[in-house]
């Protein structure tokens, strides 16, 4: 059931794309601002509180409502499971970016291709060449593809869709809350990276290991055992360093805007081998996230059918 549910959510998204701002991020982050007021007094601890009411509890109530269907209505639960994923995850949650750069690259408008990277990283970036657009957009595309498919995918497979929301969730309140620094929000939002971090340690590993096997193995497991603990974030880093690896490519270095921004090009290390990033390379992305994809489908099948037939 697992496996179908993934395939039919896959090829649901694919057919009719999502609104995520509207139906997704919009009302999240209404309950993040709820929660902030309320809770909100600088310290550690509130944040737990909130980061608890948030996350923690919306899973465990799907948790509960979704076992009572499979118990008494698994046609039901089975539509329930498809709809949280449908919900949680999704290649076009972020493709649509990717695309639209890599067309306008492969046309050279590069002004085009600098409004797109800039709208989805949410940071200007005037000054971009076209190999720093590519090299950046592949990043933001390594990273999505783990927070957007493979990682709620993950947690699907191991706690079914309260799974799926527990990880969404707890990456949105990661974003609206750890990188907060004014005065006034303290300590809040600490136990919000905390949990976050420990929440994606091992699928973040899990998705590195999918790229290294279906790219260049060796490249990307050096990749990432020497380069990946030099990048500031270092979840980050190991999908970077890994990727990187695999497609044969040169990532991290700085780039006009860092440099523009901060006057400091330390935070951005050299990530991967090979060639410098082009649309090339955009399109050999594109590939790399699919084959890992296909990779995690064929390894359920696998466990499905040996079940199948020691059953």
């Amino acid at each position: 059931m697992t496996l179908i549910s993934i395939v039919i959510a896959l090829v649901l998204e694919q057919l009719h794309a999502l609104s995520v701002q509207r139906v997704v991020r919009e009302p999240v982050a209404r309950l993040a601002g709820f929660l902030e007021d309320k809770f909100n007094d600088g310290g550690r601890s509130h944040g737990a509180i909130a980061w608890g009411l948030g996350v923690a509890l919306p899973a465990a109530l799907l948790s509960i409502i979704y076992a009572a269907l499979m118990v008494f209505q698994p046609v039901l639960g089975f539509l329930l499971g498809i709809a949280v994923l449908y919900l949680t995850m999704g290649f076009r949650q972020f493709s649509h970016f990717f695309t639209g750069i890599h067309l306008a690259l492969r046309a050279g408008e590069i002004d085009e291709a600098r409004r797109l990277l800039a709208e989805w990283r949410g940071r200007g970036g005037e000054r971009l060449n076209s190999g720093e657009i590519a090299r950046l957009a592949i990043e933001q595309a390594l990273l999505a593809s783990h927070r957007h498919v493979f990682a709620p995918l993950l947690w699907f497979v191991v706690l079914g869709p309260a799974g799926a929301l527990f990880y969404r969730l707890a990456h949105s309140f990661d974003e609206l809350w750890s990188r907060r620094s004014e005065i006034e929000f303290g300590e809040f939002g600490q136990f919000t990276r905390q949990a976050f971090e420990l929440i994606d340690w091992v699928p973040l590993r899990v998705t590195a290991a999918a790229f290294a096997v279906v790219g260049d193995f060796e490249d990307a497991v050096h990749c990432w055992r020497t380069q990946a603990v030099r990048w500031p974030e270092a979840g980050s880093g190991i999908l970077l360093a890994s990727g990187a690896g695999a497609l044969g490519v040169r990532l991290g270095m700085p780039v006009h805007d860092v440099i523009q921004d901060t006057g400091d090009a330390s935070d951005r290390p050299e990530l991967g081998l090979g060639e410098d990033a082009d649309p090339d390379f955009m399109q050999s992305t594109i590939g790399l996230v699919w084959r890992s994809l296909v990779l995690g489908l064929a390894v359920l099948a696998l466990v499905w059918i040996s079940s199948w037939v020691g059953s």
